[in-house]
């Protein structure tokens, strides 16, 4: 399996026996009689995906389908419980501390959904603070924080605090914040669910410029199958925990795999829902 970034049969169990949790999926049980019979939680199963360098890729699914556990994985801020993460073909779980602090410094930056900006610090010291972090002089970490406010249409509140923005600027700042650090993958996890629809679109928009022009390898979370649609190369669509369809666009729309995705699908199709092209699954 090929790609930027790669899962190989990536499973996470929450618990103290996930080799028990493990088995039990294995024989087909799925996350409900798991915890049911163990006590322990699954948040993913056996996943495996290949993302390309250069694009957008949606990673979509309801509450508790595994998205933010799985993208967490992708920068070690969640451990496996088997499998292998790849970057660039290296298997990011044998990376050392060190190693691991560089990968997240120069390589890999994050933006969350509840923003994540340090309360106390300017938006200027916000969005510097990732290459402060990696050894860059202030004056140096604040020039380039600059040019990605003005980036993001926040120029002339270099100074204000977050408590100071409205929910919409946060998230630039957090969005200006990820760029800063001049990293080529950049994750978000679910960045712009907690906005109204035109901040939203809007922000999608302003996304979707700055990747045609940056080229940077986004894996993008949402439970949203419209935001999905608009932004992804390609998607990939989890249920509880395990991944059910993957691929570009408009081959998913076309042919769902089962009556699960037909129903999730139904939003981009006008309201009416796809033929599955097999059954549903439990």
């Amino acid at each position: 399996m090929n790609g930027r970034i790669a899962l190989r049969h990536v499973s996470k169990v929450y618990g103290a026996d996930p080799r028990t949790a493990l088995l039990l999926l294995a024989q087909g049980a799925d996350k409900q009689r798991v915890q049911a019979e163990t006590g322990q939680h699954v948040g993913l199963y056996d996943v495996s995906l290949s993302i390309p360098a250069g694009g957008i890729y949606a990673i979509m699914g309801l509450s508790g389908s595994g998205k933010s556990t799985l993208v967490r994985h992708i920068n070690r801020l969640v451990e496996p419980s088997a499998g292998q993460v790849l970057i660039d073909g290296e298997d990011v779980l044998g990376f050392g501390a060190a190693r691991l602090r560089e990968l997240r410094r120069r390589r890999i930056s994050m933006v969350f959904q509840h923003f994540g900006l340090l309360p106390h610090r300017s938006v200027l010291d916000n969005v510097a603070f990732g290459r402060r972090v990696r050894g860059e002089s202030r004056r140096q970490a604040q020039e380039a924080a600059r040019g990605w406010l003005a980036r993001v249409g926040l120029s002339g509140h270099e100074h204000d605090y977050p408590d100071q923005l409205s929910g919409g600027m946060r998230q630039r700042v957090g969005l200006a914040r990820a760029l800063a650090s001049d990293t080529d993958i950049l994750l978000m996890d679910e960045p712009f669910s907690a906005l109204d629809p035109l901040l939203r679109d809007d922000l999608q928009t302003q996304l979707l410029a700055l990747q045609a022009e940056l080229g940077k390898t986004i894996v993008f979370i949402t439970h949203d199958v419209e935001e999905a649609f608009r932004l992804g190369q390609r998607i990939a669509l989890l249920r509880d925990g395990r991944l059910v369809q993957e691929g570009e666009p408009e081959a998913v729309r076309q042919a769902p795999v089962d009556d699960y995705v037909a129903r999730f699908l139904a939003r981009v199709n006008g309201g009416s829902v796809p033929r599955s092209t097999g059954s549903a699954r439990g």
